[in-house]
Protein backbone atom coordinates (compact mmCIF):
# COMPACT_ATOMS: atom_id res chain seq x y z
CA UNK A 1 0.00 0.00 0.00
CA UNK A 2 1.08 3.73 -0.82
CA UNK A 3 1.86 5.74 1.71
CA UNK A 4 -1.36 8.24 0.62
CA UNK A 5 -3.51 5.06 1.65
CA UNK A 6 -1.88 4.88 5.26
CA UNK A 7 -1.43 8.47 6.14
CA UNK A 8 1.97 9.55 6.63
CA UNK A 9 3.69 12.33 8.55
CA UNK A 10 3.01 15.10 11.58
CA UNK A 11 0.63 17.32 11.76
CA UNK A 12 3.19 20.47 10.73
CA UNK A 13 3.96 18.27 7.34
CA UNK A 14 -0.35 17.85 6.76
CA UNK A 15 -0.54 21.83 6.90
CA UNK A 16 2.16 22.67 4.65
CA UNK A 17 1.51 21.74 1.14
CA UNK A 18 -1.34 23.77 1.38
CA UNK A 19 1.11 27.22 0.34
CA UNK A 20 2.76 25.01 -2.22
CA UNK A 21 2.43 25.67 -6.15
CA UNK A 22 0.27 23.04 -7.61
CA UNK A 23 -2.46 23.00 -5.09
CA UNK A 24 -2.46 26.85 -4.89
CA UNK A 25 -3.13 26.19 -9.17
CA UNK A 26 -5.64 23.62 -8.14
CA UNK A 27 -7.59 26.65 -5.98
CA UNK A 28 -7.91 28.74 -9.09
CA UNK A 29 -9.00 25.34 -10.88
CA UNK A 30 -11.82 25.00 -8.44
CA UNK A 31 -12.92 28.41 -8.77
CA UNK A 32 -14.09 27.95 -11.84
CA UNK A 33 -15.23 24.58 -11.92
CA UNK A 34 -17.61 25.46 -8.90
CA UNK A 35 -18.94 28.23 -10.57
CA UNK A 36 -21.41 26.60 -14.03
CA UNK A 37 -22.63 24.54 -11.49
CA UNK A 38 -24.26 27.47 -9.75
CA UNK A 39 -25.47 29.00 -12.84
CA UNK A 40 -27.49 25.95 -13.58
CA UNK A 41 -27.97 25.07 -9.76
CA UNK A 42 -29.03 27.15 -7.04
CA UNK A 43 -29.16 30.20 -9.10
CA UNK A 44 -31.59 29.11 -11.78
CA UNK A 45 -33.49 27.28 -9.41
CA UNK A 46 -33.90 30.82 -7.39
CA UNK A 47 -34.86 32.53 -10.72
CA UNK A 48 -37.38 30.36 -11.92
CA UNK A 49 -39.08 29.96 -8.57
CA UNK A 50 -38.99 34.17 -8.41
CA UNK A 51 -40.64 33.85 -12.17
CA UNK A 52 -43.83 31.55 -10.62
CA UNK A 53 -42.28 28.54 -11.88
CA UNK A 54 -44.06 25.46 -10.11
CA UNK A 55 -41.82 23.28 -8.04
CA UNK A 56 -42.05 20.08 -10.02
CA UNK A 57 -40.77 21.83 -12.86
CA UNK A 58 -38.21 23.61 -11.24
CA UNK A 59 -36.50 20.52 -9.78
CA UNK A 60 -37.08 18.68 -13.13
CA UNK A 61 -34.52 21.39 -14.35
CA UNK A 62 -31.67 19.40 -12.36
CA UNK A 63 -31.82 16.75 -15.40
CA UNK A 64 -29.53 20.01 -16.77
CA UNK A 65 -26.96 18.80 -14.28
CA UNK A 66 -27.00 15.12 -15.75
CA UNK A 67 -24.73 16.71 -18.90
CA UNK A 68 -21.92 15.89 -16.08
CA UNK A 69 -22.79 12.62 -15.48
CA UNK A 70 -22.07 11.65 -19.46
CA UNK A 71 -18.92 13.94 -19.82
CA UNK A 72 -17.18 10.43 -20.15
CA UNK A 73 -18.72 9.81 -23.51
CA UNK A 74 -16.73 12.77 -24.68
CA UNK A 75 -14.00 13.01 -22.55
CA UNK A 76 -11.77 11.31 -25.52
CA UNK A 77 -12.07 14.33 -27.06
CA UNK A 78 -9.98 16.10 -24.53
CA UNK A 79 -7.56 12.83 -24.38
CA UNK A 80 -7.10 12.64 -27.91
CA UNK A 81 -7.93 15.23 -30.09
CA UNK A 82 -4.83 18.22 -30.82
CA UNK A 83 -6.27 21.78 -31.39
CA UNK A 84 -5.16 23.37 -34.71
CA UNK A 85 -2.65 26.06 -33.69
CA UNK A 86 -3.50 26.46 -29.50
CA UNK A 87 -1.57 22.68 -29.33
CA UNK A 88 1.47 24.11 -29.51
CA UNK A 89 0.79 25.33 -25.76
CA UNK A 90 0.03 21.73 -24.76
CA UNK A 91 -2.95 19.61 -24.96
CA UNK A 92 -4.02 20.29 -21.69
CA UNK A 93 -3.16 24.35 -21.48
CA UNK A 94 -5.18 24.69 -25.12
CA UNK A 95 -7.88 22.47 -24.22
CA UNK A 96 -8.38 24.91 -20.95
CA UNK A 97 -8.31 27.98 -22.68
CA UNK A 98 -10.93 26.70 -25.35
CA UNK A 99 -13.59 25.02 -22.80
CA UNK A 100 -13.39 28.54 -20.43
CA UNK A 101 -14.19 30.46 -23.88
CA UNK A 102 -17.01 27.46 -24.77
CA UNK A 103 -18.57 28.42 -20.88
CA UNK A 104 -18.30 32.25 -21.06
CA UNK A 105 -20.20 31.89 -24.07
CA UNK A 106 -22.66 29.54 -22.93
CA UNK A 107 -23.18 31.76 -19.59
CA UNK A 108 -24.25 34.64 -21.67
CA UNK A 109 -26.41 32.72 -23.57
CA UNK A 110 -28.36 31.29 -20.72
CA UNK A 111 -28.00 35.51 -19.20
CA UNK A 112 -30.50 36.24 -22.47
CA UNK A 113 -33.17 34.31 -21.87
CA UNK A 114 -36.44 35.24 -20.04
CA UNK A 115 -38.00 31.82 -18.14
CA UNK A 116 -40.88 33.45 -18.03
CA UNK A 117 -41.57 34.06 -21.46
CA UNK A 118 -39.42 31.43 -23.29
CA UNK A 119 -39.08 28.21 -21.11
CA UNK A 120 -38.21 25.84 -23.78
CA UNK A 121 -35.33 28.03 -24.72
CA UNK A 122 -34.19 28.60 -21.06
CA UNK A 123 -34.42 24.70 -21.64
CA UNK A 124 -31.61 24.63 -24.28
CA UNK A 125 -29.48 27.16 -22.80
CA UNK A 126 -29.23 25.54 -19.97
CA UNK A 127 -28.36 22.69 -21.67
CA UNK A 128 -25.77 24.12 -23.82
CA UNK A 129 -24.02 25.77 -20.88
CA UNK A 130 -24.42 22.13 -18.72
CA UNK A 131 -22.70 20.40 -21.48
CA UNK A 132 -20.15 23.59 -21.56
CA UNK A 133 -19.59 23.38 -18.01
CA UNK A 134 -19.08 19.29 -17.84
CA UNK A 135 -16.13 19.72 -20.87
CA UNK A 136 -14.40 22.53 -18.54
CA UNK A 137 -14.86 20.24 -15.68
CA UNK A 138 -12.66 17.37 -17.70
CA UNK A 139 -9.92 19.27 -18.65
CA UNK A 140 -9.82 20.65 -15.08
CA UNK A 141 -10.04 17.43 -13.09
CA UNK A 142 -7.54 15.70 -15.56
CA UNK A 143 -5.16 18.94 -15.75
CA UNK A 144 -5.18 19.66 -11.41
CA UNK A 145 -4.37 15.64 -11.01
CA UNK A 146 -1.27 15.54 -13.21
CA UNK A 147 -0.16 18.79 -11.51
CA UNK A 148 0.12 17.62 -8.65
CA UNK A 149 2.64 15.20 -6.77
CA UNK A 150 1.27 11.68 -5.26
CA UNK A 151 1.94 13.05 -1.92
CA UNK A 152 -0.15 15.91 -2.50
CA UNK A 153 -3.58 14.43 -3.65
CA UNK A 154 -5.36 15.05 -0.62
CA UNK A 155 -4.05 18.58 -0.09
CA UNK A 156 -5.14 19.22 -3.92
CA UNK A 157 -8.28 17.93 -3.11
CA UNK A 158 -8.81 20.07 -0.80
CA UNK A 159 -7.49 23.03 -2.22
CA UNK A 160 -9.42 22.28 -5.37
CA UNK A 161 -12.79 22.03 -3.25
CA UNK A 162 -11.97 25.24 -1.39
CA UNK A 163 -12.09 26.82 -4.47
CA UNK A 164 -14.93 24.67 -6.20
CA UNK A 165 -17.08 26.29 -2.78
CA UNK A 166 -15.54 29.75 -3.50
CA UNK A 167 -16.45 29.85 -7.27
CA UNK A 168 -19.97 28.58 -6.36
CA UNK A 169 -20.39 30.42 -3.55
CA UNK A 170 -19.20 33.88 -5.12
CA UNK A 171 -20.91 32.63 -8.58
CA UNK A 172 -24.44 32.19 -6.27
CA UNK A 173 -23.79 35.55 -3.89
CA UNK A 174 -23.22 37.87 -6.76
CA UNK A 175 -26.01 35.75 -8.86
CA UNK A 176 -28.35 36.24 -5.80
CA UNK A 177 -27.64 40.37 -4.85
CA UNK A 178 -27.14 41.56 -8.56
CA UNK A 179 -30.48 39.93 -9.52
CA UNK A 180 -32.29 41.59 -6.23
CA UNK A 181 -30.97 44.84 -7.17
CA UNK A 182 -30.68 44.99 -10.85
CA UNK A 183 -31.90 42.16 -12.67
CA UNK A 184 -30.90 38.07 -13.89
CA UNK A 185 -29.66 38.82 -16.85
CA UNK A 186 -26.66 41.23 -15.42
CA UNK A 187 -26.19 38.40 -12.61
CA UNK A 188 -25.11 36.09 -15.01
CA UNK A 189 -23.05 38.30 -17.42
CA UNK A 190 -21.15 39.40 -14.23
CA UNK A 191 -20.93 35.44 -13.37
CA UNK A 192 -19.21 34.63 -16.33
CA UNK A 193 -16.00 36.07 -15.62
CA UNK A 194 -15.67 33.46 -13.07
CA UNK A 195 -14.21 30.94 -15.69
CA UNK A 196 -11.51 33.35 -15.70
CA UNK A 197 -9.22 32.33 -13.18
CA UNK A 198 -8.44 28.56 -14.26
CA UNK A 199 -7.24 29.84 -17.79
CA UNK A 200 -4.94 31.36 -16.07
CA UNK A 201 -4.17 28.98 -14.10
CA UNK A 202 -3.06 26.83 -16.67
CA UNK A 203 -1.38 29.78 -19.00
CA UNK A 204 1.29 30.45 -15.59
CA UNK A 205 1.89 26.67 -14.62
CA UNK A 206 2.30 25.47 -18.29
CA UNK A 207 1.36 21.89 -19.29
CA UNK A 208 1.83 19.34 -16.18
CA UNK A 209 5.31 17.63 -16.27
CA UNK A 210 3.55 14.35 -14.96
CA UNK A 211 1.51 14.50 -18.30
CA UNK A 212 4.41 15.25 -20.63
CA UNK A 213 6.04 11.81 -18.99
CA UNK A 214 4.18 9.74 -19.16
CA UNK A 215 2.45 10.80 -22.43
CA UNK A 216 5.93 9.57 -24.26
CA UNK A 217 5.85 6.51 -22.60
CA UNK A 218 2.55 5.43 -23.62
CA UNK A 219 1.27 3.78 -27.00
CA UNK A 220 -2.12 5.58 -27.75
CA UNK A 221 -1.59 5.45 -31.44
CA UNK A 222 -5.13 6.50 -32.33
CA UNK A 223 -8.62 7.90 -31.27
CA UNK A 224 -9.77 4.48 -30.76
CA UNK A 225 -7.56 3.22 -27.96
CA UNK A 226 -7.95 7.08 -26.56
CA UNK A 227 -11.68 6.03 -26.49
CA UNK A 228 -11.81 2.42 -25.02
CA UNK A 229 -8.52 2.67 -23.19
CA UNK A 230 -9.55 4.27 -19.90
CA UNK A 231 -12.31 1.73 -19.16
CA UNK A 232 -10.04 -1.30 -19.87
CA UNK A 233 -7.01 -0.18 -17.58
CA UNK A 234 -10.20 0.86 -15.05
CA UNK A 235 -12.12 -2.66 -14.99
CA UNK A 236 -8.86 -5.29 -15.35
CA UNK A 237 -8.23 -4.11 -11.42
CA UNK A 238 -9.13 -6.77 -8.60
CA UNK A 239 -13.02 -5.45 -7.21
CA UNK A 240 -13.46 -2.84 -10.20
CA UNK A 241 -16.96 -3.53 -9.81
CA UNK A 242 -17.64 -3.30 -6.41
CA UNK A 243 -15.59 -0.01 -6.81
CA UNK A 244 -17.77 1.27 -9.27
CA UNK A 245 -20.79 0.46 -7.48
CA UNK A 246 -19.81 2.34 -4.42
CA UNK A 247 -18.66 5.15 -6.98
CA UNK A 248 -22.37 5.27 -7.84
CA UNK A 249 -24.17 4.97 -4.62
CA UNK A 250 -22.14 6.99 -2.07
CA UNK A 251 -23.61 9.97 -3.03
CA UNK A 252 -27.37 9.62 -3.52
CA UNK A 253 -28.72 11.03 -0.23
CA UNK A 254 -26.12 14.22 -0.20
CA UNK A 255 -26.90 14.70 -4.10
CA UNK A 256 -30.82 14.17 -3.60
CA UNK A 257 -30.99 17.03 -0.80
CA UNK A 258 -28.47 19.39 -2.17
CA UNK A 259 -30.42 19.74 -4.94
CA UNK A 260 -33.65 20.43 -3.13
CA UNK A 261 -32.39 23.69 -0.12
CA UNK A 262 -33.26 26.37 -2.20
CA UNK A 263 -37.08 25.45 -2.46
CA UNK A 264 -37.21 24.60 1.39
CA UNK A 265 -35.57 27.82 2.00
CA UNK A 266 -37.67 29.89 -0.29
CA UNK A 267 -41.05 27.88 1.27
CA UNK A 268 -39.91 28.73 4.60
CA UNK A 269 -40.03 32.16 3.47
CA UNK A 270 -36.26 33.43 3.60
CA UNK A 271 -35.30 36.27 1.05
CA UNK A 272 -32.41 36.35 -1.34
CA UNK A 273 -30.24 38.44 0.91
CA UNK A 274 -31.11 36.08 3.85
CA UNK A 275 -30.43 33.17 1.33
CA UNK A 276 -26.98 34.67 0.73
CA UNK A 277 -26.19 35.66 4.36
CA UNK A 278 -26.89 32.03 5.46
CA UNK A 279 -26.56 29.40 2.95
CA UNK A 280 -23.67 31.36 1.02
CA UNK A 281 -22.40 33.23 4.15
CA UNK A 282 -22.31 30.36 6.81
CA UNK A 283 -21.66 27.81 4.41
CA UNK A 284 -18.70 29.06 2.46
CA UNK A 285 -17.27 29.72 6.21
CA UNK A 286 -18.17 25.74 7.36
CA UNK A 287 -16.59 24.31 4.07
CA UNK A 288 -13.61 26.31 4.81
CA UNK A 289 -13.23 24.76 7.77
CA UNK A 290 -14.25 21.38 6.45
CA UNK A 291 -12.11 21.55 3.97
CA UNK A 292 -9.16 22.22 6.27
CA UNK A 293 -10.10 19.64 8.69
CA UNK A 294 -10.24 17.12 5.82
CA UNK A 295 -7.26 17.64 4.16
CA UNK A 296 -5.15 17.42 7.75
CA UNK A 297 -7.56 13.80 8.34
CA UNK A 298 -6.59 12.80 5.31
CA UNK A 299 -2.60 12.90 5.33
CA UNK A 300 -2.83 11.95 9.16
CA UNK A 301 -5.39 9.12 9.03
CA UNK A 302 -4.83 8.01 5.41
CA UNK A 303 -7.53 7.37 2.40
CA UNK A 304 -9.47 4.68 4.52
CA UNK A 305 -10.30 6.20 7.76
CA UNK A 306 -11.02 9.45 6.48
CA UNK A 307 -13.07 8.55 3.55
CA UNK A 308 -15.19 6.39 6.23
CA UNK A 309 -15.64 9.25 8.27
CA UNK A 310 -16.33 11.68 5.94
CA UNK A 311 -19.30 9.42 4.28
CA UNK A 312 -20.83 9.21 8.03
CA UNK A 313 -20.53 13.03 8.55
CA UNK A 314 -22.34 13.49 5.27
CA UNK A 315 -25.04 11.20 5.99
CA UNK A 316 -25.99 12.68 9.45
CA UNK A 317 -25.64 16.36 8.02
CA UNK A 318 -28.98 15.44 5.97
CA UNK A 319 -30.67 14.71 8.68
CA UNK A 320 -30.07 18.43 10.07
CA UNK A 321 -32.09 19.71 6.94
CA UNK A 322 -35.24 17.61 8.48
CA UNK A 323 -34.94 18.93 11.60
CA UNK A 324 -34.78 22.72 10.22
CA UNK A 325 -37.98 21.78 8.37
CA UNK A 326 -40.26 20.66 11.56
CA UNK A 327 -38.88 23.61 13.52
CA UNK A 328 -39.89 26.14 10.61
CA UNK A 329 -38.31 29.38 9.68
CA UNK A 330 -35.45 30.11 12.28
CA UNK A 331 -32.56 32.03 11.37
CA UNK A 332 -30.00 29.94 14.10
CA UNK A 333 -31.85 26.61 12.95
CA UNK A 334 -30.48 27.56 9.01
CA UNK A 335 -27.20 28.37 10.32
CA UNK A 336 -26.36 25.16 11.91
CA UNK A 337 -28.21 23.13 9.72
CA UNK A 338 -26.21 24.69 6.59
CA UNK A 339 -23.15 25.05 8.91
CA UNK A 340 -23.00 20.72 9.80
CA UNK A 341 -23.48 20.05 6.18
CA UNK A 342 -20.77 22.73 4.94
CA UNK A 343 -18.54 21.55 7.32
CA UNK A 344 -19.31 17.87 6.87
CA UNK A 345 -19.34 18.08 3.06
CA UNK A 346 -15.56 19.71 3.11
CA UNK A 347 -14.21 16.85 4.97
CA UNK A 348 -15.98 14.90 2.40
CA UNK A 349 -15.35 16.32 -0.65
CA UNK A 350 -11.51 16.31 0.29
CA UNK A 351 -11.42 12.52 1.28
CA UNK A 352 -13.30 11.49 -1.61
CA UNK A 353 -12.13 13.06 -4.01
CA UNK A 354 -9.03 12.48 -2.98
CA UNK A 355 -9.51 8.69 -3.20
CA UNK A 356 -11.19 9.06 -6.99
CA UNK A 357 -8.12 10.92 -7.84
CA UNK A 358 -5.75 7.74 -6.95
CA UNK A 359 -7.79 5.66 -9.30
CA UNK A 360 -6.77 7.26 -12.23
CA UNK A 361 -4.25 6.12 -14.87
CA UNK A 362 -1.89 9.09 -15.99
CA UNK A 363 -2.57 7.66 -19.77
CA UNK A 364 -6.06 8.58 -18.75
CA UNK A 365 -6.60 10.98 -16.57
CA UNK A 366 -8.66 13.39 -17.74
CA UNK A 367 -11.35 10.58 -19.60
CA UNK A 368 -11.28 8.17 -16.09
CA UNK A 369 -12.10 11.14 -13.59
CA UNK A 370 -14.75 12.27 -15.90
CA UNK A 371 -16.07 8.50 -15.83
CA UNK A 372 -15.62 8.44 -12.17
CA UNK A 373 -17.32 11.69 -11.12
CA UNK A 374 -19.99 11.34 -13.19
CA UNK A 375 -20.89 7.99 -11.63
CA UNK A 376 -20.51 9.31 -8.35
CA UNK A 377 -23.53 11.64 -8.78
CA UNK A 378 -25.72 10.48 -11.74
CA UNK A 379 -27.82 8.06 -9.90
CA UNK A 380 -28.71 11.09 -7.11
CA UNK A 381 -29.08 13.67 -10.09
CA UNK A 382 -31.25 11.51 -12.08
CA UNK A 383 -33.58 10.78 -9.18
CA UNK A 384 -33.94 14.66 -8.34
CA UNK A 385 -35.09 15.63 -11.52
CA UNK A 386 -37.59 13.05 -11.75
CA UNK A 387 -38.71 12.40 -8.50
CA UNK A 388 -37.61 14.98 -5.59
CA UNK A 389 -40.30 17.83 -6.74
CA UNK A 390 -43.56 15.21 -6.15
CA UNK A 391 -41.82 13.38 -2.79
CA UNK A 392 -41.73 16.83 -1.18
CA UNK A 393 -45.08 17.72 -2.37
CA UNK A 394 -46.73 14.38 -1.49
CA UNK A 395 -44.84 13.92 1.96
CA UNK A 396 -43.07 17.32 2.57
CA UNK A 397 -39.50 18.02 3.63
CA UNK A 398 -39.12 16.64 6.95
CA UNK A 399 -40.09 13.19 5.82
CA UNK A 400 -38.10 13.78 2.33
CA UNK A 401 -34.90 14.56 4.23
CA UNK A 402 -35.16 11.45 6.66
CA UNK A 403 -35.11 9.46 3.37
CA UNK A 404 -32.55 10.98 1.78
CA UNK A 405 -30.05 10.42 5.51
CA UNK A 406 -31.32 6.59 5.01
CA UNK A 407 -29.99 6.69 1.63
CA UNK A 408 -26.59 7.32 2.65
CA UNK A 409 -26.47 4.22 4.42
CA UNK A 410 -25.80 1.33 1.29
CA UNK A 411 -22.14 3.47 0.28
CA UNK A 412 -21.21 3.25 4.05
CA UNK A 413 -21.60 -0.20 4.02
CA UNK A 414 -19.80 -0.59 0.42
CA UNK A 415 -17.04 0.98 1.61
CA UNK A 416 -16.57 -0.60 4.79
CA UNK A 417 -16.49 -3.93 2.93
CA UNK A 418 -14.17 -2.39 0.48
CA UNK A 419 -12.31 -2.08 3.14
CA UNK A 420 -12.59 -5.68 4.93
CA UNK A 421 -11.48 -7.29 1.29
CA UNK A 422 -8.35 -5.28 0.82
CA UNK A 423 -9.88 -3.29 -2.77
CA UNK A 424 -9.30 0.03 -1.40
CA UNK A 425 -5.32 -0.17 -2.12
CA UNK A 426 -5.38 -2.23 -5.20
CA UNK A 427 -8.06 0.19 -6.73
CA UNK A 428 -6.04 2.93 -7.10
CA UNK A 429 -3.96 3.93 -10.57
CA UNK A 430 -0.76 5.25 -11.19
CA UNK A 431 -2.12 8.69 -9.97
CA UNK A 432 -1.32 7.44 -6.79
CA UNK A 433 2.49 6.95 -7.57
CA UNK A 434 5.67 8.16 -9.31
CA UNK A 435 5.72 5.30 -11.90
CA UNK A 436 2.98 4.43 -14.83
CA UNK A 437 1.84 1.48 -13.00
CA UNK A 438 -0.63 1.31 -10.29
CA UNK A 439 0.07 1.81 -7.41
CA UNK A 440 -0.92 -1.58 -5.41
Amino acid sequence: MTDIAKGTGSWLDAVKPYVEKAPLAALFLGISSGFPFAMIGANLASRLAQDGIDKKSVTTFSLVLLAYNFKWLWAWVIEGVKLPLLHRMGQRVSWMLVAGLLVMAAVVNLAVVDPAADIMGTVRAAILLGIAGATFDIIIDGYRIEILKPEQLGIGAGMSQYGWRIGAAAAGAVGLVVAQHWNWTIAYLACSLFALPAMLAALVVGEPERHREIATRKSMGNLAQAIVGPFVDFFRRRGALLVLLFIIVHKIGDTLANLTFRLLFNDLGYSNDEIALYDVGVGFWALLAGIFVGGVLYARLGMKRSVMISLILMAVSNFSFAALAAVGKSNLGMAGAIGFENFASGIGGVAVVAYFSALCDLRFTAAQYAMISAAASILGRFLTGTTAGALIERFGYVDFYLLTTLLALPGILLFWLLMRAGLVETSVGSAAGDTGQPAA
